[in-house]
């Protein structure tokens, strides 16, 4: 398992990469489900909190998977079959996510981080002992990896009152992971790889968040048989998801990576930023569907928080894409100054008789803004 070329011509994501994305979607339409039904119920504190914390574990599992992929992937017989054991790690997971919503269960959950992370933890040794030039660096992440996965593990066996300043504090710790093994040198990741597959992962979110939204209008449509609200909210959140995917995908992240961001103080931002960006795009769906919840079965939600419930994860998008994602490639105040200007328009129509709506339509605005000088 020698690191593979950084500068290797053609590199893309390959079948059995495509193939684990699919199957954390799984563990992607389960948190988005869980919160929808933490917001139609009112439990908008807990429930985003839940949320934040059960997508860590997901998109944690995923990126780290990645940018081990991205420097070694032999495509050999044992690695197949260590990246299998991730998939059934990401299942299990998966599995878990609703027990960890209702019941602050972790039992679970923490059953699939361990398959998935000892699987990893295996990879990274294999890297170690094939690539001595890094070799430092691949036994500090298997060290690392292996001492968060014993301390989520002794999570389990706490009182619960404490159980929540453990988690920060072992979230803390898995971030400082990278930064502490790649300290004594980088793996060879490969830019426009890791690009893509950053990418990628932002289709999938963004398909969940449609996916979500549409099941929930076409039932509130299968109730009431339309009313202007929903015509409002379905038109929306069309409007949002189509501005969404422009906006991301406006500028080449690769560009990025491949020329500034190799620095560390560069990279880690924009890498661990994603996490907003992905965990926003997947609330986006729930928001709408609690919105239409909101409109059909009046669930006593307030129709302030209702909106909040759809505008926040679309402004939090906005401005965490424009921040790690597009800020980089701007070099003049016009081009910046219209995004923190449009994520407050966004934000402020949670007040707004019609929020998806008011929201979709800014931020198609903002796509006007931004393409139409560039062309």
């Amino acid at each position: 398992m020698a690191g593979r070329n950084p500068a290797e011509p053609h590199r893309s994501a390959t079948s059995l990469e495509l193939f684990f994305d699919l199957c954390f979607v799984i563990a992607v339409a389960q948190a988005s489900g869980s919160l929808h039904e933490a917001l139609t119920h009112g439990d908008q504190a807990t429930g985003g909190l839940r949320f934040a914390l059960v997508f860590f574990t997901i998109w944690w599992a995923w990126m780290n998977f990645t940018w081990f992929a991205s420097a070694y992937d032999p495509d050999d017989v044992p690695y197949r079959l260590a990246v299998l054991a991730q998939i059934t790690g990401s299942l299990v997971l998966a599995a878990g996510v609703h027990r960890a919503f209702e019941d602050g269960d972790l039992r679970v959950i923490t059953l699939g981080y361990v398959v998935l992370r000892s699987a990893l933890a295996a990879l990274w040794l294999r890297a170690a002992l094939s690539d001595p030039a890094r070799r430092r660096t691949a036994l500090r992440f298997a060290a690392g990896v292996t001492v968060c996965q014993l301390g989520w593990v002794g999570l389990l066996l706490v009182p619960a009152p404490v159980r929540l300043p453990g988690i920060v504090v072992m979230i803390v710790a898995e971030v400082s992971v990278p930064v502490w093994a790649q300290s004594a040198g980088m793996t060879p990741w490969h830019p426009h790889h890791i690009a893509e597959r950053y990418e990628l992962f932002t289709l999938i979110v963004l398909g969940e968040s449609v996916a979500a939204a549409t099941v929930a209008v076409r039932g509130a449509f299968d109730r009431h048989h339309g009313t202007g609200a929903l015509y409002a909210l379905a038109g929306g959140g069309l409007l949002m998801a189509y501005a969404m995917w422009w906006l991301y995908f406006a500028r080449p992240a690769h560009t990025l990576l491949a020329a500034t961001h190799q620095a560390h103080r560069r990279r880690f931002p924009w890498a661990y930023g994603h996490y907003l960006i992905f965990a926003s795009a997947t609330a986006e769906g729930a928001g709408l569907a609690a919105y239409a919840d909101h409109i059909t079965r009046h669930t006593g939600t307030s129709p302030t928080a209702a909106g909040a419930a759809v505008t926040v994860p679309a402004a939090v998008f906005l401005i965490t894409v424009w921040a790690v994602h597009l800020r980089p490639h701007q070099r003049s105040v016009a081009e910046r100054i219209p995004f923190p200007i449009a994520a407050a328009v966004v934000l402020s129509a949670a007040w707004s008789p019609v929020p998806a709506l008011l929201a979709g339509v800014t931020l198609a605005v903002l796509v006007v803004v931004v393409t139409v000088p560039r062309r």
